[in-house]
């Protein structure tokens, strides 16, 4: 089974992905939810450690573990559903940027894990935009750090031979429709 209806829209943090996310999905669209975010919500109710303000090792460990695990249950999904495309908030890529925005770097399981389980060669990427950039209780960044990231993410994806495809700032409405032009839907 290859993963060619498998997109992930990435970007720095405070782009609109969820909500560009959140507007796609439909009856032909599925979305995979973001892994960080879940884990960041788990971990602050159990009082966990592994946060990216915590233990950023232990995080980006779970993030790959995750990722990967989402992956491969979206997979099977795919398996009975090959006319439906998955749009992945995040991909494993995102963990490698990670890791390396951390001064972790990549470790041989993190290459692996990125070279082995491919998405779809187009990915979506979404720009810094100041006009809709926040902060909340899982996103800390600042906006320096979330143009820093997004120039990281592209590095990262264009290193594992994705080609990216920024997606402009504009109206949901503006933004879906350069989405599924690009999907020739």
């Amino acid at each position: 089974m290859n993963a060619d209806h498998f997109y992930i829209f990435t970007g720095g943090p405070g782009s609109g992905k969820t909500t560009l996310l959140t507007a796609l999905e439909g009856p032909h669209f599925q979305v995979v939810p973001e892994v960080a975010r879940q884990i960041i919500r788990e971990q602050m109710a159990a009082e966990g450690t592994a946060l990216p303000w915590k233990d950023q090792e232990l995080y980006t460990r779970m993030m790959l573990k995750r990722s990967v695990e989402s992956y491969m249950v979206t997979l099977k999904k795919a398996q009975h559903n090959p006319d439906m495309f998955f749009f992945f908030d995040r991909g494993i890529p995102d963990t490698l940027c990670y890791a390396t925005l951390t001064g972790r770097g990549i470790s041989a399981d993190m290459g692996e894990a990125a070279w082995t389980h491919r998405y779809n060669p187009t990915v979506f990427m979404l720009p810094p935009w100041k006009a809709i950039y926040t902060t909340d209780t899982e996103r800390k960044q600042s906006w320096e750090e979330a143009v820093f990231t997004y120039e990281q993410l592209k590095a990262t994806y264009t290193r594992y031979r994705y080609q990216v495809v920024e997606v402009p700032t504009g109206t949901i409405q503006q933004r879906c429709r350069f989405i599924l032009n690009n999907l020739g839907y």
